[in-house]
This record gives C-alpha cells, sequence and structure tokens, in this order.
C-alpha cells in the first residue's frame, strides 16, 4: 500500500514543477504529516525530492529526475489503454497524436505487458452514439477542439432557433454525449458571466480570432456537466401528476419515467397507507407524455389528478375490459 503511495507521490511531483504538502495531501488522501514522512523515505531511497520552506513553499524533484514506467502492473497497462475514445479522438483529429502516444507507452513498458494493448482492445469496446442513429460528426469540431485544447477563443456563428447569432468564445470543454458534441463556453466580454452550452452540430460557421483567453483554473468540467444535465432534466418537467403506487410500482416507476423525477417524487412521499401504497406527486413533461409512461405500470399505479389524466386511463381500462371480456 505505502509503495504505491510513494510511487505515485513520485510521478504526480515529476508531472507539476511543485507541489505543497496540502495538495499531495489531498492528491494521495493521507495527512500532511504522512506526505512529510513519504518525502523524507524517498529521499532515503535515492529519489531527488527537495522540500522548500515558507509560505510558497512545497516538495519538488530536482536534476531533472524522471522515472520509467516499468512500475506498471498488467492491470493497470491494460487499464491506460481503454482510457482513449478512438472514435471521439479522430473526430477531434485527435487521432495520430494520440497512436503516438499509445507507441511510446507501449515502448516504455516490460516486454511481459506489450501484449496489454491488444488485450485491452480485444475486451472492452467504447460505442458513444444512441441506438437507431447514424452518427455524424460536426465538421467544425476539430477547429473547435483545437481552440479548447490550446485556450484560444473562438469566433462562431450558430443556429438559435430560426435565427443566426454570433458570439465570439472562451471555449473550456467538449463533452460527447450520446453521439452528440457538445461546447462549454463563456461569452467573450460578458464580464466572467456564467458558462452556456453549445450544440456544435448547430453551428453554422466558426473562426480563431487569433486571441487567447485566460481560462479559470478552478472550472470542473465533469461537475458543471453533471450540474447542467440535471438542470435541464428538471426544466422540461413542467407539469405535475399525483400518483397511487402499490409496492411494486413504487420499484418500477424508475424504469418507466424520469429517474430524477421519481427520485424526487418518491423521496417528498408520506407514509405508505393500510393498503402498503403511497401517493406521490410527480413532474412530467407534459400529460401526453405522463400517459404514455404511467400506462406500463398497468393495474401498479392509479391516478389521482388532474382529473382529465385520470380519466384517460378509466376509458384505456373500460377499452381493454371490453377487448378481454370472455367469449
Amino acid at each position: 500500500m505505502r509503495a504505491a503511495r510513494l510511487i505515485k507521490m513520485v510521478l504526480l511531483l515529476q508531472s507539476r514543477p511543485a507541489m505543497t504538502a496540502a495538495e499531495l495531501a489531498r492528491e494521495l488522501e493521507v495527512s500532511e504529516r504522512t506526505v512529510t514522512r513519504d518525502a523524507q523515505a524517498l529521499s532515503e531511497a535515492g529519489v531527488p525530492v527537495y522540500a522548500e520552506r515558507g509560505r510558497a513553499g512545497g516538495y519538488r524533484l530536482v536534476g531533472g529526475y524522471r522515472t520509467r514506467l516499468t512500475g506498471l502492473g498488467r492491470g493497470e497497462a491494460e487499464a491506460l489503454f481503454l482510457s482513449g475514445v478512438p472514435g471521439a479522438l479522430r473526430e477531434m483529429g485527435l487521432a495520430d497524436v494520440a497512436s503516438a502516444a499509445r507507441l511510446k507507452v507501449s515502448a516504455a513498458l516490460l516486454p511481459s505487458l506489450r501484449d496489454a494493448p491488444r488485450a485491452a482492445a480485444q475486451r472492452f469496446h467504447l460505442d458513444a452514439p444512441a441506438w437507431f442513429r447514424e452518427p455524424q460528426t460536426p465538421a467544425l469540431l476539430p477547429l473547435i477542439a483545437d481552440a479548447v485544447w490550446d485556450d484560444r477563443c473562438v469566433r462562431a456563428r450558430y443556429r438559435r432557433g430560426e435565427a443566426e447569432v454570433e458570439r465570439e468564445l472562451e471555449p473550456y470543454g467538449l463533452v460527447l454525449k450520446a453521439g452528440v458534441w457538445y461546447l462549454c463556453a463563456r461569452v467573450r466580454g460578458d464580464g466572467g458571466g456564467a458558462l452556456r452550452t453549445y450544440r456544435i452540430d448547430r453551428f453554422v460557421d466558426a473562426a480563431d480570432p487569433g486571441e487567447r483567453f485566460s481560462r479559470d483554473e478552478e472550472f470542473d468540467l465533469p461537475g458543471f456537466w453533471a450540474e447542467q444535465a440535471e438542470r435541464f432534466a428538471r426544466s422540461i418537467l413542467r407539469t405535475e401528476v399525483v400518483v397511487r403506487l402499490s409496492e411494486a410500482g413504487v420499484r418500477a416507476l424508475p424504469h418507466a419515467v424520469d429517474p430524477l423525477a421519481a427520485r424526487d417524487a418518491l423521496a417528498a412521499a408520506g407514509e405508505a397507507d393500510a393498503r402498503r401504497r403511497v401517493t406521490i406527486t410527480l413532474g412530467v413533461e407534459s400529460l401526453d407524455v405522463a400517459h404514455a409512461q404511467l400506462t406500463a405500470l398497468g393495474a401498479e399505479a392509479e391516478v389521482i389528478s388532474p382529473d382529465s389524466l385520470r380519466k384517460r386511463f378509466a376509458e384505456d381500462a373500460a377499452r381493454m375490459a371490453e377487448l378481454y371480456r370472455p367469449g
């Protein structure tokens, strides 16, 4: 356990000019006192770890020290080659540089691990696009991806409804969701305004104005996207219906309706009644969508309100009873 932590500490210091004890402690998930002991152990083992004291102090490697990847185990080596997404890299125009990087890593591995790339490729494959949809790569994606990597502004013209709008953007990150590429960017000159999300296939034109921007180093792309996705999911749940569920209905609800809506509704539900039924208030996109979704629950769900939706289910039940009437 400690040996793995020491290796990780060396690799962290190798990848950055210097790190404070607090930063190392956070990355290694240990105390700052443990970081101090580990640095001393590395120094005694011949790794040139130098500690600088004071407010701007920290730990760094001296003399251009580098370690090779010969310490990788088989599982680590195979996981390394799973980290790439070949289709996405190709669409962003990065397939050649990614291939070169994999070759360099392969060359650094021990001979006994040289088959790790092939073993990983034989066992796992990521197919990002959704079913029944022909994936299309936006023509402007490579240009935008290049700007994202280099912190360069992009002057873009995109479709917004029936109109076209032009903005100068500070591109922070790219997200591939179900085969669709999105750009997370801030409008230049917006005075540090909120980041927004743009579908790249709606970009009509894009150009490099030759300007760079100062990236907010605190920006967390996965966290931003998760927050945006949840906000979007909640924004389309504009209507509410009241439903009484059996125990089986409670279990099946997250599979029939939006999982976020199901979670919120069940979390806010009261106690079950004498027949172990739970009454919930469920957020839905529309009454038509609610009708289609709740139909899947059959007799395990009873719509209480609104009356118009309850009436539709009553009519459905009458037709079903007539259809399956004996004789």
